[in-house]
């Protein structure tokens, strides 16, 4: 809540380059708005895609994954009858969470909604969901030598309870006001509330999830058809850095929001762009091996398997798929390593700038990663779940 303080410290002085940004984003919405009339059958196909990468990427960023790719893909539509492992579990929490919140019934934002929302998460798992946490926690670095370090202290548990309401009070009452761009109280409301870190698991999730409910209720609906989730997984360190350093005298309210919410404007302008992109390429002339063509080289990760294509490109067949990624292996821009179904791919040349083969953990929870990484810890020296 220490954001909404006062909104004029907060947001007084808006950087240029946000507010470049936030005419790109207002652009974006405008033709999100021509599409959802002209073109409702590829909307549907690119919501699909979106709703199959924000869960896969929002799990994997906690290391939540499913090797099986066929095994994944029935989780996600929901038609697997029995979870065998922790992380199948949680995949199905992310989904329940994600489509909850797309059913457009979770209005109003409350205290209520949090606790809904967590409880969805751990639904399938014998962790108890749908409460704040109980003890103190910290966040910090856990470097591979196992030293310790502090990156900042939530609110107390005790305190917990209280200061998600405020929040979320202040946050109503200034969308009520009208006076600051939508998208920044959101970037603010997420800052203060992975700041505040109300669960002992799962404040990133959440946080993700939340996202994208408060975007499409202020009108900005480019989450159900890209996922903010893989962009945030295509950047990772970029969304801690900014983090961290929006997080530093929050407390004092000295903070400086605008590493946070420039990174968090940047990531939906990058949504909007990629909305535009996709919208393009379906639209297109091409062949089904010209839209292989244009994934594989402009947004595939790094490394990647033919399963990875057919979950991105939805009505493009195997057979397709296999006949274009020959031919780029022929025009010597991709690798082959393996064959059958367990094969991968990858490019010759560099990557993308921002785009990660294997994306770790995101939003201030644990990070299973051989780098440092703000992590959460309980005030006494414990490790916590996923």
């Amino acid at each position: 809540m220490r954001s909404f303080a006062d909104l004029d410290r907060s947001l007084g002085a808006v950087p240029g380059s946000v507010v470049m940004r936030l005419s790109r984003i207002d652009t974006g919405r405008g033709r999100e708005e021509l599409y959802r009339n002209q073109l409702p059958a590829l909307l549907t196909e690119l919501a699909l895609r979106a709703r199959t990468e924000s869960i896969t990427a929002s799990s994997a960023l906690e290391g939540i994954v499913v090797a099986d790719a066929a095994r994944a893909a029935k989780i996600i539509d929901d038609k697997a009858p029995v979870l065998r492992s922790r992380s199948e579990q949680e995949l199905a929490g992310y989904r329940t969470a994600l489509d909850y919140l797309f059913t457009g019934e979770w209005r109003p934002l409350n205290v209520g909604l949090l606790l809904h929302l967590h409880r969805d998460l751990f639904e399938y798992t014998e962790l108890a969901g749908g409460q704040f946490k109980s003890d103190d926690n910290l966040v910090v670095d856990r470097s591979p030598d196992g030293s310790v370090e502090v990156r900042f202290v939530p609110v107390p548990a005790a305190e917990t309870e209280f200061y998600a309401a405020e929040l979320i009070e202040r946050y109503r009452a200034a969308v009520a006001l009208d006076r600051h761009h939508p998208v920044l109280l959101i970037g603010l409301f997420i800052l203060d509330l992975l700041t505040i870190h109300p669960f002992a698991d799962g404040n990133g999730r959440v946080a993700r999830v939340l996202t994208n409910a408060l975007l499409d209720d202020a009108g900005y609906q480019v989450g159900r058809f890209v996922s903010l989730e893989q962009l945030i997984a295509e950047s990772a360190d970029a969304y801690y850095g900014a983090l961290l350093a929006s997080t530093r005298g929050w407390h004092d309210e000295k903070n400086d929001p605008w590493p946070w919410l420039s990174y968090f404007v940047d990531q939906l302008a990058q949504a909007y762009a990629r909305f535009k992109q996709r919208t393009a390429d379906s639209r297109s002339t091409g062949t089904k091996q010209d839209r292989v063509r244009g994934y594989v080289l402009n947004e595939a990760p790094a490394i990647f398997r033919i399963s990875d294509v057919r979950l991105a490109l939805p009505g493009v067949s195997d057979q397709t798929i296999r006949l274009a990624l020959e031919t780029l292996k022929k025009d010597g821009l991709l690798v082959a390593d393996g064959t059958g179904r367990g094969a991968t791919w990858r490019q010759t040349g560099p990557h993308r700038p921002g785009s990660s083969p294997c994306p770790t953990a995101v939003g201030i929870d644990e990070r299973k990663s051989s780098e440092p990484r703000p992590q959460s810890a309980a005030a006494t020296p414990s490790d916590q779940p996923r």
